[in-house]
């Protein structure tokens, strides 16, 4: 008799597969049991989503926290509505909003929840929470908005605002989401990664009407969102609102820096905005507003608004000529206002009166001698090596390039090379004649009002200074902010020189900026008038003080204000007076700050 196992085998597999077939017959067609189970229980992913990192002044008082708001999401396979007008009437939003979120939310994933209603306030939210369970398919999740309790420093904190694709699409982490909500200007850009936190997961099971059955496998799988990081910020909110004071209806811009560190006190930008308006759900209609307005208030001047120094540079003219051995103290000219135009003072100066009395034409025959070297037998040749050699020290001084504030959409600045004038004028077809208004600050060359700042923190320091920025700690910890803001940069001037500077520059408001002296206070400085060929002049003025152990360092730039010796030198010596002494001894001249009649 054959072997009969193969045959034994294959009825056995047969007689299996029908036993199988016939079960999921019986579970899938005729018990409809395990159906009912399924559908009565889902398991919904929940994004737990981190609160911002909060944000100090650098006393520790609150600039920036957080306000809970709620999102209505939407899983739109499961989603059901029946009247129309109800549910429309009930989640305060147009029929036409309603077909456009879904069809939205549909086009992201049928399955996967999105934002379906955005930014529901608490008020809100408690008036419709018990009607949830009327829709399928909408679940709530919590986020938070910022809100600023004193309203200042929109420039430096910045604001957040819902990611775009085209961030995402840059997110190489894959850590966002369409619906989150990111940094977008200032700090919270800059430390966007430090601020978000770490998101968390939660799932929860629901049943068919959406209700609550509680957490999946007891949160087996569930991960905690982590807080974002705390951060201390260098401004001084005490000193921050008095300068907004000062500067509103005005145009332009304030920036203090303490010298020693480069830590910034204060970054004004006027005209300036109430951060809390690009807050909630009214962000874009806000931001459309303030983006539309014809004076800019979201434009950033401290960082990327670009204007020629003035007459601040003759301080950067004096310390190169004197490091090049071209110019000394004793260096005398005599006040020819024949070359350029000058105000009356004392005649002929030395370099120290030159700098109190802000000589022009002292300034064209000074850079005169540093451009035209005498190097070579080709007059042109000689002003082009002389003009290259001169930007290549200046630029040591942070000019010409971005300083690297921990800010992004930062501005450079111009300082203008042999190749800029060979382009524009052609080669071997400008001379010293050509460019003489750079002696004093004008023609090609540009700053910004940071840079200025950083001018005069430079003055301060005797040749050095350190990054401006405006991270203090994270976490309450110094060693944790960017190393290069620890980083001393010398400017290639040899301390020596920054004694007649100084002493120069305190002296100087008594000749062109009267207005800034200070009782029991000595405040060096230096005013500018920056040409304006579309109106009037800007108002320039930088100083530090005390100007034995300098605390402060300060730029004031007052677009058509005129003399600089008014507007700026004023605003400056008001906050000078308010950060050092606490109080306001002159209230005359902050009444004379607040008029803002600077030109009669």
């Amino acid at each position: 008799m054959k072997d009969q196992r193969p045959v034994v085998i294959l009825i056995f597999i047969f007689l299996v597969s029908i036993i199988l077939l016939i079960r999921l017959f019986m579970i899938q067609v005729v018990d409809d049991s395990f159906m009912k189970r399924a559908e009565s229980n889902a398991i919904q992913r929940i994004v737990d989503h981190p609160y911002r990192g909060l944000v100090y002044d650098r006393n520790g008082k609150l600039l920036v926290f957080n306000n809970p708001i709620f999102d209505v999401m939407i899983v739109p396979k499961e989603f059901k509505v029946g009247d129309t007008t109800r549910f429309c009437e009930l989640f305060k939003i147009s029929k036409e909003q309603l077909i456009e979120s879904y069809t939205s939310a549909r086009k992201y994933s049928s399955v996967k929840p999105s934002t379906f209603i955005k930014q529901i306030s608490t008020r809100d939210f408690a008036r419709i929470q018990d009607f949830l369970v009327d829709y399928p398919g909408l679940f709530i999740m919590t986020r938070a908005v910022r809100s600023y309790p004193n309203a200042t420093a929109g420039h430096a904190l910045g604001y957040i605002g819902e990611i775009s694709s085209t961030q995402l699409e840059r997110d190489t982490l894959k850590y966002y989401s369409q619906g989150d909500y990111v940094g977008l200007s200032g700090m919270e850009r800059y430390y966007e990664n430090e601020l978000r936190g770490k998101k968390g997961v939660k799932y929860k099971m629901v049943n068919v009407r959406g209700v609550d059955k509680g957490p999946f496998k007891d949160g087996e799988y569930d991960t905690a969102s982590v807080a974002g990081k705390n951060i201390t910020s260098t401004i001084d909110m005490d000193l921050q609102l008095y300068g907004e004071m000062l500067m509103a209806g005005k145009t332009g811009s304030v920036v203090a820096i303490e010298p020693g560190t480069g830590e910034i006190l204060a970054m004004i930008s006027a005209p300036f905005y109430d951060p809390n308006n690009l807050t909630g759900a009214d962000f874009s209609k806000n931001y459309r507003k303030l983006n539309n307005d014809p004076i800019k208030p979201l434009f950033n001047r401290p960082i990327m608004a670009t204007y020629p120094p003035g007459s601040i540079f003759k301080i950067v003219q004096s310390l190169v000529g004197l490091q090049k051995g071209i110019l000394f103290p004793e260096t005398t000219f005599a006040c020819n206002r024949s070359l350029v135009a000058c105000h009356n003072h004392p005649n002929p100066v030395n370099l120290f009166g030159a700098i109190r009395n802000s000589c022009n034409p002292y300034y064209h025959q000074a850079f005169r001698q540093i451009i035209n070297r005498e190097v070579s037998s080709n007059t042109f040749k000689d002003t082009q090596i002389g003009l290259d050699e001169w930007r290549e020290s200046v630029m040591k001084f942070g000019l010409g390039g971005t300083l690297g504030v921990d800010m992004t959409n930062e501005k450079g600045g111009s300082i203008p090379s042999s190749k800029l004038y060979d382009r524009v004028y052609g080669v071997g077809r400008w001379k010293y004649s050509t460019i003489y208004s750079l002696s004093i600050g004008q023609g090609e060359m540009l700053v910004t009002p940071l840079q200025m700042a950083n001018l005069a923190a430079i003055f301060a320091n005797k040749g050095f200074y350190y990054t401006p920025h405006l991270i203090k700690e994270i976490d309450g910890d110094p060693t944790l902010i960017p190393a290069r803001y620890q980083i001393k940069n010398e400017v290639g001037i040899d301390a020596k020189h920054f004694d007649l500077i100084q002493d120069a520059m305190a002296e100087a408001l008594y000749g062109t900026a009267n207005r800034a002296v200070l009782k029991d206070l000595v405040i060096a400085g230096k005013t500018g008038t920056a040409q304006n060929p579309h109106g009037e002049d800007h108002s320039v003025f930088i100083a530090f003080a005390p100007k034995d152990n300098p605390k402060i360092a300060i730029v004031v730039y007052v677009e058509n204000a005129g003399w600089g010796g008014r507007a700026a030198a004023s605003t400056a010596s008001l906050m000078i007076e308010k950060y050092l002494k606490g109080t306001i001894t002159r209230p005359a001249l902050q009444d004379y700050v607040l008029a803002g009649n600077f030109i009669y």
